[in-house]
């Protein structure tokens, strides 16, 4: 292959989509959005920080003569899922959605879907106590919250904020007796989070299903039209090896 291969990441995946490719010989870059004060930095060339919206990543893709580009960014990046497709139709470069499936309800669970954070916030009037696992970026949205709120972020959460907020911070993954930990020292009555899938998050489902808690869960955004999407790391490192010359 021609070029460099850019990975938008900051996931689990992206991390080793990024080692692979690197064990294959392949140039690859990976692109973090520098929100986490301490990344766990992947193998391979790293640049951290926005590219200045389509037109500043348009440029970037050309001036750094990249190849293909795989967005391997977070399930609710929407953001910079939808400048990646933007860019890739503006250059022409191949462009590949590597995207981790979302969680399965399993017996006993108590799921309550929404379609936003605010409607999570709507979800949970009238709860007690609160664990909020949406992240720091959207706690804006439950900050009129009269409830006790558990907020778990990996670095501090900015204002606004509930009004009586307890932050917990930690770095996942976490084990069920970890979140059953939580969970009855806080005295949660109900568990706020976004579907992103995965085993390194998913303890809490696991614990909440356990203590009969229900779980108010955030559908992810679609994907922008046209654009393939596989759902491994290996799908995506042979979509790489296909397209070498």
């Amino acid at each position: 292959m021609t070029g460099q291969v850019l990975v938008l990441g900051g996931t689990g995946e992206a991390r080793r989509l990024a080692a692979a490719l690197v064990a294959d010989g392949v140039d690859v870059v990976s692109s973090l959005a520098g929100r986490v004060a301490e990344p766990a930095l992947p193998p391979g060339a790293v640049r951290i920080g926005g590219f200045g919206g389509v037109d500043g990543l348009v440029a970037w893709l050309r001036a750094e003569r990249v190849s293909a580009v795989v967005d391997a960014t977070h399930p609710f990046a929407a953001g910079m899922t939808d400048s990646a497709a933007a860019a890739a139709r503006a250059t022409g470069l191949p462009l590949l959605r590597l995207q981790r499936p979302g969680w399965s309800a399993q017996p006993g669970d108590d799921w309550r879907w929404v379609d936003s954070l605010a409607g999570a916030a709507e979800a949970v009037q009238g709860f007690g106590w609160v664990f909020l696992t949406t992240g720091r970026q959207g706690l804006a949205a439950f900050a009129g919250l009269a409830a006790h709120c558990v907020v778990r972020s990996v670095d501090p959460p900015q204002p606004p904020l509930p009004a009586r907020t307890t932050t917990v911070l930690a770095r996942g993954p976490f084990s069920v007796d970890d979140e059953l930990a939580l969970l009855r020292e806080h005295a949660v009555d109900v568990v706020v989070t976004k579907d992103s899938g995965g085993s390194m998050t998913a303890a809490k489902l696991t614990a909440a299903r356990e203590l009969g808690l229900p779980v108010v869960l955030v559908r992810r955004p679609p994907l922008p039209a046209g654009v393939p999407v596989v759902a491994t790391v290996g799908d995506a490192r042979a979509w790489i090896r296909s397209r070498a010359i």
